[in-house]
């Protein structure tokens, strides 16, 4: 089978995203960019399937210019392949992505505003906030507009009423960024409700994000 390693890694990822409680049930999906007989792309978790059923075959190989209607695999592609295909399109350093509908960071994304700097590791998402993409029906390409919107300059986003999505150069990078996202959203709302935090100076942030270039290569 081809992209065997690759399929096997995307299962043992979705199935740590129900056993970390990440993304319980069949919710959040993953993805890893691929070439399959030539052809640029990226493989993803099928739609509607309990994690614990996924086999290899199960996956499912798209291009970087194919429609979902198009795709001839036995199985359709999770209904959000479309901002997956996107990210691989506009972020070339995104080799793998997690969606999650983790329970902070879903519960945060509900107000739809951007997490300020609280804390420092806001900065392992890329900037000095993590923005939160506006609300749009799953699956559409007003949604994948907003997430790439949400995404600039940064390697992790919320999605509004949603949950959160993270990038990052495999899928074990990708994976803890997400499980970061989360414990940061959590962390948040317990400072919320002791009342306003103090937020870090755009200054200060500008010499964490210096330093964590340093952090995320260790």
């Amino acid at each position: 089978m081809k992209n065997l390693d690759q399929r096997n890694q995307i299962i043992e990822h979705s199935l740590k995203l129900n056993s970390t409680n990440l993304s319980p049930l069949r919710s959040g999906n993953i993805s890893l960019r691929a070439e399959q007989d030539n052809i640029k792309g990226y493989l993803i978790t099928p739609s509607g399937k309990k994690y614990e059923t996924l086999k290899p075959e199960d996956i499912v190989f798209m291009g970087l210019n194919e429609e979902a209607e198009n795709n001839d695999s036995v199985n359709k592609p999770s209904s959000e392949w479309r901002f997956h295909r996107d990210i691989y399109v506009y972020k070339k350093d995104a080799q793998a992505i997690v969606h999650a509908h983790s329970p902070h960071a879903t519960a945060v994304s509900s107000h739809g505003k951007s997490i300020p700097p609280f804390h420092y590791m806001i900065a392992l998402a890329g900037g000095e906030d993590i923005k939160c993409a506006e609300y749009a029906t799953f699956g559409t390409e007003e949604l994948s507009q907003n997430v790439i919107k949400a995404l600039e300059n940064r390697s992790a986003c919320l999605m509004s009423n949603h949950g959160q999505v993270a990038f990052g150069k495999n899928l074990d990078q990708a994976f803890e960024l997400a499980q970061e996202i989360e414990n940061i959203c959590h962390q948040y709302t317990i400072a919320l409700k002791l009342g306003e935090p103090k937020i870090l100076s755009l200054e200060e942030m500008k010499k964490v994000l210096e330093k964590a270039k340093d952090y995320k290569k260790g």
